[in-house]
């Protein structure tokens, strides 16, 4: 009898790519990686991986009829957006289960996105597109300052910023149409309307939602998530408007399938969405939901792919938090310590450094700048909050400096702590 395979496009160099291998194991499935470059994730070194072009859809296909002499393939799914369109159109090739890819595709088009919110009546922050610089300054003007300026078409943050002024907006403008900015797509850029207020993420699978989640960024002008708390301490009444307004997402994009998560600010006048995201959300919102509800997103979500019933009832009500550790400074990280001493603290689920001491690091002003985390769950909010906030105390790492122009290396070092 053929063994049960999972085929999983691309992985994910920091988050969930691993944990999608251990829950499909769990299942009783292969995982198998189908990546244009398997190397890229050091966690495939033991774990089954095809070198095919993912950008391919024929050349995916032919790769899954030769696995099938071998395999029952059971399902396919992924860990990353970019991708998920072609796992739709896979899963329809081979009749099974998955997203639409072309609700997938409107989706990942920011502008397209905002189109649709929009006729449905969601509240979403004013915008504009536009394809140059005249496009982009006219734009501001229109919208006011200040704005934030992204690509159409891109996640994790790369490109996204807010600029205040005529300053910032040129200078991010020619950034993205410089020739720096790697696109996706063909360069379009996305003016939106700054909506300021708390910032929540819905965790959606299906037209349910499984929980609401609390997030803060780092200062600006850039977006990276610093702090994430789960479940968000939240009225009933604000819950529900929460809730709502994410089902209404849902709707108006036709991403009935599988997991969404959506992001929101309550500002003023109440909740607006600042994004849709048709995949389930990265590190650490998995391990959040689990340690808090006992609900294994990444499992359920594999057995929605294979054909079985999901289980997203709660076995209990815990607080979780997680601490995103990021540098102050571009430099070479000279050594990390604490590591141990912060997991060996009662509560801490997981404390994880994604760099090595030697690495340099040069910020890039989104996920990128990440370089570890601590999560901390208990029974109560404050409780996880002093266990979380006890644990990254006991972390730091020295630091050095680049050397300027004709310095020598290595000849200062600083402690820092996240």
């Amino acid at each position: 009898m053929a063994r049960r395979a999972l085929i999983l496009l691309e992985g994910n160099t920091v988050g969930t790519g691993l944990l999608y291998l251990f829950a499909a194991q769990h299942l009783g499935l292969t995982p198998i990686t189908l990546s244009t470059d398997p190397a890229q994730y050091d966690y495939l070194a033991e774990h089954k991986a095809i070198r095919v072009d993912t950008d391919n859809l024929d050349a995916l296909i032919h790769e899954c009829f030769g696995l099938r002499e071998t395999y029952d393939i059971a399902g396919i799914t992924t860990a990353r957006e970019a991708v998920y369109a072609t796992v739709g159109k896979l899963c329809r090739y081979f009749g099974l289960p998955g997203p639409d890819p072309r609700s997938i595709e409107r989706c990942c088009d920011k502008f397209t996105q905002r189109q649709l919110l929009e006729q449905a009546g969601v509240p979403i922050p004013a915008y504009h597109l536009a394809a140059n610089e005249t496009d982009v300054e006219k734009s501001a003007a229109e919208i006011g300052f200040p704005v934030i300026l992204k690509p159409a078409v891109g996640s994790g943050s790369r490109g996204v910023r807010l600029c205040r002024d005529v300053e910032e907006l040129a200078e991010h403008t020619t950034y993205l149409l410089g020739g720096e900015h790697k696109w996706q797509s063909s360069p379009r850029i996305l003016l939106e309307e700054f909506a300021q207020g708390p910032l929540y993420g819905a965790h959606m699978m299906g037209e349910g939602v499984v929980g609401i989640v609390a997030a803060e960024f780092g200062p600006p002008p850039h977006f990276v998530y610093r702090h994430f708390t789960f479940p968000a301490l939240l009225a009933n009444e604000e819950y529900k408007r929460l809730a709502n307004v994410s089902l209404s997402c849902v709707r108006a994009l036709g991403l009935g399938w599988g997991p969404t998560n959506i992001e929101l600010r309550w500002t003023k006048l109440g909740p607006v969405v600042i994004e849709v995201n048709p995949r389930l959300s990265g590190t650490p919102d998995p391990q959040l939901v689990q340690l808090a509800y006992g609900i294994d997103l990444i499992r359920e979500h594999i057995k929605l792919a294979i054909g079985d019933e999901w289980d997203l009832h709660r076995r209990h009500s815990h607080a979780a938090a997680a601490r995103i550790l990021v540098p102050d400074r571009d430099g070479t990280i000279d050594s990390i310590v604490g590591e141990s001493r912060a997991a060996a603290v009662s509560g801490v689920a997981e404390v994880k450094f994604y760099v090595e001491p030697k690495t340099p690091i040069v910020r890039k002003g989104d996920y990128r700048d990440w370089i570890g985390h601590v999560i901390a769950a208990s029974p109560s909010h404050i409780h996880t909050a002093a266990i979380l906030q006890g644990a990254v105390d006991l972390i730091g790492w020295s630091f050095s400096p680049f050397p300027a122009l004709g310095e020598q290396e290595g000849s200062v070092a600083n402690s820092d702590r996240a």
